[in-house]
């Protein structure tokens, strides 16, 4: 009888123990409490195992959960555009704290949801919001954070660094559609930055800059055959450096190049990290540093700081990596001296916000 009662003791605490576990972890279902602060993101179309734009997003949500800001986060992979609103009512019926959309593409059917949901904190990466410097009110969205970039400084300095380290005098650049004004900065950026090398060299580079907007927005990033395809095209007309700009599309061209023994240049994050194919060709990456702004305005979101509008993340470019060796020291030079000119101002890229 001692020993019955011993095991059933045994059993009341673990169920105690097991119960108290479950109360310290919140689930999904709990995103309607006030005390469960939880985070969502939607991809653009792709998946978030990306290894560019949409990963390093989501990278900034989990780092939110690791700082101790969310805690519950999920995320919803967009198959076809026309399910973007789908998804992001998903997480707002779910009673999502923060809702995080990836692309410009997401544009509307998130500034729609935000206008339906005043009470959530919406982020849109690579979402610029025109409201807040129009006089018209009635457009105003108090709920809705674009997270942008400069992303023609980040396409300056490697193009800079392309067109410096070129030994042929021909580079290229594989890019999502230019509709996308993100991508279009980066790919003109990119010709800039290997104008102004030019002229503080003496040299003349032929910039080749191909974007896939040939195609419907649902494959213009998910398309790396089409990306190798075209900078095999590159490379057989000589460029010897190729900056992959615009999801598995830009992985294709980068990876291609990489395989070919030229030098292949990521985009968004640092592709060293994340594209091992390409790694050992890898010169450098245009960088946005997603994954800190999104991890930054989830914060400012829980501590209610955050503001409406607009703001702008950090660029730049990666280290070298493996070929630190193979980049002379004048380069090396040359190139903090430019990243600490446009950070001043005092060199300008000359690329307008948004496609003429």
């Amino acid at each position: 009888m001692k020993k019955l009662y011993f095991v059933m003791a045994l059993l009341i605490v673990a169920s105690m123990v097991l119960t108290a576990c479950g109360a310290s972890a919140p689930t999904e279902a709990d995103c309607t409490k006030a005390e469960v602060f939880c985070v969502g993101l939607v991809t653009d179309v792709g998946k978030v195992n990306d290894k560019s734009f949409n990963q390093s997003a989501w990278e900034g949500v989990q780092k939110s959960q690791a700082d101790g800001v969310a805690d519950v986060i999920q995320f919803i992979e967009t198959s076809d555009a026309k399910d973007y609103a789908k998804n992001i009512t998903t997480f707002a019926d779910a009673g999502y704290d923060v809702i995080v959309t990836v692309g410009f593409g997401l544009g509307e059917a998130t500034a729609a949801a935000a206008k339906a949901s005043p009470n959530i904190k919406f982020i849109g990466v690579d979402q610029f919001q025109e409201w807040p410097y129009t006089a018209d009110t009635a457009d105003d969205i108090a709920n809705m954070t674009g997270l942008n970039f400069p992303e023609d400084n980040a396409g300056f300095l490697v193009g800079a660094l392309a067109a410096m380290m070129s030994q042929s005098h021909v580079i290229g650049a594989v890019c999502g559609t230019d509709v996308v004004p993100p991508v279009w900065r980066f790919g003109e950026g990119y010709k800039a930055g290997a104008a102004y090398a030019d002229k503080l060299n003496g040299t003349t580079t032929e910039v080749q800059v191909v974007y896939h907007s040939d195609v419907g927005f649902d494959k213009t990033f998910t398309d790396p055959e089409w990306g190798a395809q075209t900078a095999k095209a590159m490379m057989d007309n000589g460029a010897d450096a190729i900056f992959g700009c615009g999801g598995l599309t830009g992985n294709g061209a980068i990876t291609a190049a990489a395989q070919a023994g030229k030098y292949a240049i990521g985009v968004d994050a640092d592709q060293y990290l994340t594209l091992p194919e390409a790694a050992p060709m890898m010169l450098s990456s245009a960088m946005k540093l997603i994954t800190p702004g999104v991890a930054e305005l989830a914060a400012a979101a829980k501590a209610g700081t955050i503001e409406g509008g607009n703001y702008i993340g950090d660029a730049g470019y990666a280290p070298y990596h493996d070929l630190e060796s193979k980049v002379p020291a004048d380069v090396k030079t040359a190139m903090e001296k430019l990243n600490a000119a446009l950070l001043d101002g005092s060199v300008m890229t000359g690329v307008s916000p948004t496609k003429p």
